[in-house]
């Protein structure tokens, strides 16, 4: 249930041509505190419910707990959520060993596109795809959740 992964901002949509898969994701937050984050989230046509813990001194590992819900159920939660919600695009893409999930934000939060990769271990080491830039890893003005509080289009 310990999550690792490290996220970096994508420089081009070159991505695209080596996608295999892309699905619309709309999400909200429950609960915004950093000590636990409670996600709803409605991807394609399935919905899920996630529990998010506070980031290690890294930024790189956190407790994650998801559960599959209905998509009734993720619509009626999404309506009693926190103010703001995450509208994006999330393109799927395997480069050497590992899949890479880009996110590509749409209103609020257009003009931003993030990339992460899952690890097994902190150190492990990975392909760099050409399109991935600068790591944000542990930059907490990309987590998902604050983003809802101050969207990309209010950052100078």
């Amino acid at each position: 249930m310990i999550e690792i992964e490290r996220k970096f901002l994508v420089t081009s949509e070159t991505f695209k041509a080596e996608a295999h898969k892309q699905t619309r994701i709309i999400q909200g937050f429950l609960n915004t505190n950093p000590e636990r984050t409670v996600r709803v989230r409605l991807k394609g046509d399935c919905g899920y419910l996630t529990v998010k813990g506070k980031s290690n001194a890294s930024g790189l590992s956190r407790f994650e707990w998801e559960k599959e819900i209905t998509t009734a159920d993720a619509e009626a939660l999404l309506n009693i959520c926190e103010s703001g919600i995450i509208d994006k695009t999330r393109y799927e893409a395997t480069v050497g060993k590992h899949l890479f999930e880009i996110d590509v934000f749409h209103q609020e939060n257009d003009g931003l596109i993030v990339a992460e990769v899952e690890l097994q271990q902190e150190q492990e080491v990975f392909e760099k795809p050409s399109w991935l830039g600068e790591e944000v890893t542990g930059d907490k003005r990309y987590y998902n959740s604050q983003l809802t509080k101050r969207p990309f289009k209010d950052w100078t």
